[in-house]
């Protein structure tokens, strides 16, 4: 079945410009311009704008959609499995959120106790599976499975006070990295204060902190596109921009 780009637009819930642009990008080009000059879309095409909605959802920036739906040894089966899985486990948290919201209510109406660590239980289940989703591979490959579950152990272990600590940082990371690059200078005093940060932050998670980890980690942050895709929401070109800072920081690099 082909369709229009009128049609493709309300038959995904987007608009007629969201798919122009698409086309101009060169992400998702019509199968064809019609004798009239109308874009056409084929089932090629629909399944591919089906590929980059699931992107858009899990927060992927449009150009790392792009160079991942054109290369050569993309697998639509396989990426929907995958899709499938990171659903499911957004479903999952969604689940236990709702669990607190209710049991925090009924605490509220005096029909239960609650203690605080209980109110900061999915919040924290939340920050171990991103633990588990960023570092896992890593840790496990440079110190094994104990190292990792040790980490787990002390996200879930965290007390309200560093739990709102660590959530901070996040966020004091990501703005100080993004003012950092207006400097354009990775050795710059704010670059270098981003790295520290990044570093405070990491602590949280780590058993114990290493130069040489930071900087593996930073490297990596560029070598995988999940990672890549994370921080080039603050700007593009930060996770580059940050591995070298960190490679500063910890002395990789002069």
């Amino acid at each position: 079945m082909e369709y229009t780009i009128q049609k493709l637009a309300r038959l995904a819930g987007v608009t007629t410009r969201t798919l122009r642009y698409y086309d101009k990008i060169g992400l998702l080009k019509p199968a064809r311009i019609n004798s009239s000059g109308y874009r056409i879309y084929g089932q090629n095409e629909v399944n591919l704008l089906q590929q980059i909605m699931f992107y858009r959802e899990l927060g992927l920036q449009l150009e790392t959609i792009k160079e991942i739906i054109h290369d050569p040894s993309f697998n639509r089966k396989n990426a929907l499995k995958e899709h499938l899985q990171q659903l499911i486990a957004k479903r999952k948290q969604i689940d236990l959120l709702i669990e607190i919201v209710k049991k925090t209510i009924k605490h509220e109406e005096g029909r239960i106790q609650m203690s605080d660590q209980e109110k900061f239980e999915g919040f924290k289940k939340r920050l171990v599976e991103e633990n588990e989703k960023k570092y896992g591979d890593e840790v496990r490959e440079r110190w094994g499975e104990e190292a990792l579950e040790a980490s787990n152990q002390k996200v879930l272990n965290m007390s309200q006070e560093n739990y709102e600590k660590v959530t901070k940082l996040a966020e004091d990371v990501n703005q100080t990295l993004a003012k950092a690059m207006e400097t354009g200078d990775p050795a710059s005093e704010i670059a270098q204060r981003a790295a520290d940060l990044h570093k405070q932050w990491l602590t949280f998670y780590w058993k114990e902190y290493s130069k040489e980890a930071h900087a593996g980690l930073a490297q990596m942050y560029v070598d995988d596109e999940r990672f890549k895709a994370y921080y080039d929401k603050v700007k593009p070109g930060a996770a580059e921009f940050l591995r070298d800072a960190i490679l500063v920081y910890t002395g990789q690099k002069q």
